[in-house]
């Protein structure tokens, strides 16, 4: 059994279908017992922690902190994988910008990060076909199509 956490700091309230799609990636990568949280923040948050953590100063759409990197964290034999970090106001730009729906974008931001949660990256062209083929998969399995 997994255990997703969303906390949606009422930035964003349509995402009912997104559980389900966070336990099929984990499913799909034979994850189990597991915990995991995903937190919606604005621009202003987004930018602070890109910036004081990657030392990046923009907004981004997406930020996980991997509690694995370093080893593997268990208590009681459950996998604490992380949090991920998704900007609202970005994930509504970008959906309007690559012309799909808001439902898409969010799924596919929240599944790319926990596939980084998972270990994936995507930091060489061949490491990118791999994460990027399984979030089409994972996201087409599930029927949320562009």
């Amino acid at each position: 059994m997994n255990d997703i956490t969303i906390d949606d700091n009422n930035l964003y309230k349509d995402y009912d279908y997104l559980e389900d799609v966070l336990n099929y990636t984990l499913e799909h990568e034979k994850v189990n017992n597991a915990i995991f949280s995903v937190i919606f923040v604005d621009d202003e948050e987004i930018h602070r922690i890109n910036r004081d953590y990657r030392k990046v100063d923009r907004v981004t759409d997406v930020i996980s902190f991997a509690f694995e990197d370093n080893e593997e964290v268990r208590y009681n034999d459950i996998r604490v994988l992380g949090d991920i970090y998704v900007c609202i106001p970005q994930m509504k730009r970008q959906a309007v910008s690559y012309g799909h729906s808001e439902k898409r974008e969010l799924s596919f931001l929240c599944v790319h990060g926990l596939l980084h949660l998972l270990g994936y990256d995507h930091m060489t062209e061949e490491d990118e076909k791999i994460m990027f083929g399984l979030q089409e998969l994972i996201l087409n399995d599930k029927n949320i199509t562009r």
